[in-house]
């Protein structure tokens, strides 16, 4: 059970990076936050659900983190 966990995170920990790594740069770093609500007004269909498949694969990567934890110290 503990080596699938560690494969689901090591999958999901890969997809993350990858999925990360796609996103579109957003602005300027810390130049544009005067003008962050143009930021969010205008994301298109693909973003979103790039966005939604990162939110995920984030949420898989985060219960096989704290699944592992648990099976370790509470054996």
């Amino acid at each position: 059970m503990l080596t699938f966990l560690w494969i689901i995170q090591i999958i999901a920990a890969v997809l993350l990076i990858i999925f990360v790594l796609l996103h579109s740069p957003k602005g300027d770093g810390l130049a544009s936050m005067g003008s962050a609500s143009q930021i969010f007004s205008s994301q298109k269909n693909a973003e979103k659900g790039l966005n939604r498949i990162t939110m995920y694969i984030a949420l898989v990567f985060l219960v096989c983190a704290f699944l592992t934890g648990f099976k370790i110290f509470h054996g």
